[in-house]
């Protein structure tokens, strides 16, 4: 079974100039080119998207009224104390 080519097809945009160098700064960090570190950005994105599982999870943490809101913690076990967990 032949590997499948991958098709690429040159194309423009238009990015904010603050942006556009942080990512030319981000892909030189990864010693990448600017192409290729954008490329995987987007697959990233594209690809990765949560499960049915993850996705109601982040639903039910998001919509809990019984989390204290107004608080805030010095450490962890502060917060645990706050939410009865031992």
């Amino acid at each position: 079974m032949e590997p499948t080519a991958i098709i690429r097809k040159p194309v423009s945009f238009r990015f904010r100039a603050d942006l556009l160098e942080l990512l030319k700064r981000n892909a030189a960090r990864e010693n990448r080119t600017l192409n290729n570190y954008v490329e995987s950005v987007l697959l990233d994105v594209v690809y990765h998207e949560p499960n049915a599982a993850t996705k109601a999870a982040i639903e039910e943490a998001m919509n809990r009224k019984d989390y204290p809101t107004d608080e805030v913690y010095g450490s962890v076990e502060d917060l645990f104390k706050a939410l009865d967990i031992e």
